[in-house]
Parts: structure tokens; C-alpha cells; sequence
């Protein structure tokens, strides 16, 4: 066995392990049990926190201490994440949560992933998940994005869709790994990802065509009175497409997750409005094979958005590019 696999492991379980150490845990009742399943999509900050000798019960002074903070001008101050934290009240922060240790695995894992992709293509030497990985980025290359922008286009923005599509992909599959958090799950990181593809659409657009001839070639030649109503219309339909695909991907990855949940969350529930446990486990019984076969659905939708995130921001790259398409 190669060391790539194992130091990838210890890349999942040290992100997992961090994300439990630096996580304030709560209790509740049974009858509560959705509420605090579902607080595992939301994005939860790391707080410097001491465990104490009893398992799962975290205590710090007074109000915890956010482990990772940065200041953040009035402006943004909607992204403050001192809410419920010491410091709360005062200058607006940034605040590190547990889906930044997740997005940095992910890339850790891209870089150990592919370390051998480069020298299997040039000696077809490799192990089966270097050949994995070296057939998707040829298929991405060949099926994907020559079709679509064309040869000479392909071969220069290819390390950028195969950065987006697989940095998605492990994002989606941390996500199913016990513990840990999907960060495609929060709306925050669909959204930035979808403001990248904007940004590519524009700035490819702008370069390729020029920056006045971009806005002009959104409308095809048509009567001179409907020109403005439908340049209105293509400028909408410019924003509408990454929006479409940050919805898209933050409402499969959370929509799964909350179902896998909720069958969980009956278990805790029926044991505790009856207050006996032979009903929890009698639920158990249908709830657990359906969680499960969910999880394995949820396994080919963490790859099919990937898939889909990634397709689409080509195609509309190569529609910023070729106007004519």
C-alpha cells in the first residue's frame, strides 16, 4: 500500500478531530432531537474551549473565546461571527468555523490526491487512484470543455474548472464522512463559489471580446426599440445563471443531509415522547436502513453536483467567449 492513501486518511481525521476539539457541543432532550440535528449544517465557530473529564460536556470562562478571529471593516459587519461569543458587541470579527477546516482538508486532499497524476500520464505507472483521477480530468478535458469553448480556449482555462470541480467533489464527499461538516451545505460557500464563475464569465468575456463589445454582444441584432428591454433582460440573465447554480448545489447537499437527519431525529424522538427505549429501537429498525440508503444516494449526489457545478460553469464561460453560441 502507497503512503498517499494513508496520509490522506490522517488528512480526513485530523480535520474531523480538530472540528470536535474546537466545537462547542450541546445537550438536549429527546424531545428536541431535530433541533440539534439540524445545527450540524449550520456553520458552528471554533472557540477555544477545555473538556472536561466527563465525555462530551465543554466548558470555557465565562463566554467562549473565538480560536480564529479577524477584524472586518462596518461594511461587512453581517458577516460578524462573534454572536454568542466573548466580544460580542464590539468591533465586527470574522470569525474561523468548522467548515474552514473542511475546505482546507479538501484542498490538502486535492494536492495529495493528484501528486501522481502527472507522472502516470507521461509513464502510465499508477496506482488506481491516480488512474481515477487522471481518467476524470481527461474526460472534463475532452468530454467537457473542448466541446464547449474549444481547443486553444480548453487548454487554458482547464486548471481552473479542474481546481472548481474537484474542490466541490471533496467538499461534498468530507461531508458524508462521520463527524465531519459540507461545507457545500452552507449557502456562504456555494455563493462564493458561484461568484468565482461570475467573475470568469465577465472577466473571460470582457477579455476575449473587449470590455465594450462584451455588454454589445449580449443582444443580437434586433428591431432598435426592443434593444434596450432586451439588454435588460441578458444583463439579468448574466446574474441569474451563477445564482441558479449556488441554489442548485446548497439545496442538494443540505436537502440530502436534512433527510438522513430526520430519520435519525425519529429515533430520539418516539424513545422520547413514549420514554421507552423499546420505541426508539423499534423505530431504529425502519429508520436506520433508510438513513442508510439515503447515504448511499447522497454519495452519487456529492458527484453529481460536482459534475453538474462544473459543466455549466464552462458553458457559460464559453458562452461569455462565444457570443455567436
Amino acid at each position: 500500500m502507497s503512503l498517499r492513501p494513508i496520509l490522506m486518511l490522517v488528512v480526513i481525521v485530523a480535520a474531523c478531530l480538530a472540528a470536535h476539539r474546537y466545537v462547542e457541543h450541546h445537550e438536549a432532550s429527546n424531545e428536541d432531537a431535530f433541533m440539534v440535528l439540524y445545527t450540524h449544517l449550520m456553520p458552528v465557530p471554533l472557540v477555544e474551549v477545555e473538556h472536561s473529564e466527563s465525555e462530551g460536556e465543554a466548558t470555557a470562562h465565562g463566554l467562549p473565546t473565538a480560536l480564529v478571529s479577524l477584524p472586518l471593516p462596518g461594511f461587512l459587519a453581517v458577516f460578524d461571527g462573534l454572536d454568542g461569543l466573548e466580544g460580542a458587541g464590539h468591533d465586527p470579527r470574522l470569525v474561523m468555523s468548522n467548515l474552514q477546516i473542511f475546505q482546507i482538508a479538501a484542498v490538502l486532499l486535492i494536492f495529495l490526491a493528484f501528486s501522481g497524476v502527472s507522472t502516470y500520464l507521461r509513464t502510465g505507472v499508477g496506482d488506481p487512484i491516480t488512474r481515477v483521477l487522471a481518467g476524470t480530468c481527461l474526460f472534463i478535458r475532452d468530454e467537457m470543455a473542448i466541446p464547449t469553448l474549444g481547443e486553444a480556449a480548453a487548454r487554458k482555462f482547464l486548471p481552473f474548472f479542474l481546481s472548481l470541480g474537484f474542490f466541490i467533489l471533496f467538499m461534498n464527499l468530507l461531508g458524508l464522512v462521520p463527524g465531519a461538516a459540507t461545507a457545500t451545505a452552507s449557502i456562504f460557500v456555494t455563493a462564493a463559489l458561484a461568484f468565482v464563475t461570475l467573475l470568469s464569465m465577465l472577466g473571460c468575456g470582457m477579455v476575449v471580446q473587449g470590455p465594450v463589445a462584451y455588454w454589445k454582444n449580449l443582444v443580437p441584432e434586433v428591431p432598435l426599440l426592443l434593444w434596450p428591454l432586451l439588454f435588460l433582460v441578458e444583463v439579468i440573465g448574466v446574474f441569474v445563471k451563477p445564482f441558479a447554480l449556488l441554489i442548485r448545489l446548497f439545496a442538494n447537499m443540505t436537502g440530502g443531509h436534512m433527510v438522513v437527519l430526520s430519520f435519525l431525529g425519529l429515533i430520539f424522538f418516539f424513545a422520547g415522547v413514549e420514554q421507552d427505549v423499546v420505541s426508539g429501537m423499534s423505530i431504529a429498525a425502519v429508520a436506520v436502513p433508510f438513513a442508510v440508503f439515503i447515504m448511499i444516494i447522497e454519495g452519487f449526489v456529492a458527484c453529481l453536483q460536482a459534475y453538474i457545478f462544473t459543466l455549466l460553469s464552462i458553458k457559460f464561460v464559453g458562452m461569455s467567449i462565444h457570443p455567436e453560441h
